[in-house]
């Protein structure tokens, strides 16, 4: 049998705890995470032709999400720690009849910016669902996964497509 994977976030009397990085070096910390968005092809029509919908920009403003919500992940994600982020960017893109966004997170840090990839696409994905909702309710977010992660003590992590690893 295989070894089962530790949980960093859980004691071992089984509570949730916040994981000590004070001893850990700064080191610059990276990651890439995305999100795909169906929207479908009479919402992709519209967002091609006008880019917007009656709320405005959808493209622009779900970016403008994304970073403001990744400047908030420890606020919403109970056991991360505050980070001094250096950089959030995040790319929008119309594809057939869905929306792909994706996230890129940097910080000179002890500890990763993995959650604030994830949270800063999964909030541009909500932001999109939230201004075409009136042009159709079947709208899904279909994914939401972390791309790459780089830096501290695991290094460099890449995602496949062969499932979960």
């Amino acid at each position: 049998m295989p070894d089962l994977p530790e949980f960093s976030h859980v004691s071992e009397d089984g509570r949730a705890r916040m994981v000590d990085v004070g001893h850990k070096a700064p080191t610059e910390r990276t990651a890439r995470a995305e999100a795909i968005v169906r929207v479908g092809a009479l919402i992709a029509d519209q967002l091609q032709r006008t880019g917007a919908v009656a709320k405005g920009g959808v493209l622009e403003t779900a970016r403008l999400a994304g970073i403001m919500a990744a400047k908030q992940t420890s606020s919403l994600i109970p056991l991360c720690h505050q980070i001094p982020l250096s950089v959030v960017r995040i790319e929008a893109a119309l594809e057939g009849d869905t929306v792909r966004l994706e996230s890129f997170v940097r910080c000179h840090h002890t500890t990763g910016v993995e959650m604030e990839a994830m949270t800063a696409v999964s909030v541009a994905a909500l932001t999109v669902y939230d201004m075409c909702k009136a042009a159709g309710k079947g709208i899904t977010i279909e994914s939401v996964r972390l791309l790459e992660k780089v830096g501290g003590k695991s290094g460099t992590w890449q995602a496949n497509d062969e499932g979960i690893s």
